[in-house]
């Protein structure tokens, strides 16, 4: 198992991967050496990914700047003991409340093991991580990939690598998370590697940051009921403006 700890690392890492499979080798000629890039891991680093988690990077920035200065040390127990209104104030939507509070009562309570993870397969981290609320498919591949530096993690539900793979590919349409699985097979034990050269693909094809965008999850409610109900909400607005002017 091979961890990416250092730019020597990855440079390793992206030649042997390039002598897995030549048809890279053009793509890594186009992108160039991508760079490392790492953040902070344990229960702050997990926290620091569901802050993230279906929001801009400003966005995402600013309310996670906020929880991290509200609590000093930043420990699972102090935070999953925090008052909801506190967090709610920070910026935190409920179910991202839900979730660090979930995974901070699963490390007091010895469900995970967050140094056992960085030493397990990407696979199996991958399964433990996603065992727990509020951490799916994406949030465990970016922990394992930034956080921890494993090399074989693959992002298989990020967007701008899924385009990147079609475009890089030359594949007709964007693969899913299923076919993205498949398509990555060749590249183990180095999957990490070839997602850091292909949001750096994406970087230079499409002139935007490459970085980790999550695939947008479904609405809770279908469109059509999400229509129906704005169309009352102007109905009902617009009656009201009504009285009020027939009051004056």
């Amino acid at each position: 198992m091979s961890f990416l700890h250092t730019e020597a690392d990855l440079q390793a890492g992206m030649a042997a991967l390039v002598a897995q499979d030549p048809r890279l080798a053009p793509i890594l000629e186009k992108s160039g050496m991508p760079a490392l890039r790492r953040r902070e891991g344990g229960y702050a680093g997990l926290c620091a990914i569901v802050c993230g988690q279906q929001l801009s990077t400003a966005s995402a920035a600013a309310i996670r700047n906020r929880l991290m200065a509200a609590f000093d040390p930043f420990h699972h127990d102090t935070v999953r003991l925090a008052r909801a209104d506190k967090l709610k104030r920070l910026g935190l939507s409920n179910a991202k409340i839900k979730s660090i509070k979930s995974i901070g009562k699963a490390i007091s309570q010895g469900h995970v093991d967050l140094d056992a993870v960085a030493a397990m397969e990407a696979d199996q981290a991958h399964a433990a991580l996603t065992a727990l609320h509020g951490i799916g498919p994406w949030t465990a591949d970016i922990y394992l990939l930034f956080c921890l530096g494993n090399a074989d993690a693959w992002p298989a539900g990020d967007l701008a690598v899924q385009e990147a793979v079609r475009l890089a590919l030359g594949l007709k349409t964007r693969p899913d998370a299923k076919a993205m699985i498949k398509l990555a097979e060749p590249w183990r034990p180095w999957r990490g590697v070839a997602a850091h050269l292909f949001w750096s693909y994406y970087h230079v094809v499409k002139r935007r940051e490459g970085a980790p965008v999550q695939v947008p999850v479904k609405p809770a409610w279908p469109v059509v009921k999400a229509k129906s109900a704005a169309k009352k909400a102007v109905k009902k607005a617009v009656k009201k403006l009504n009285g009020a002017a027939r009051e004056r």
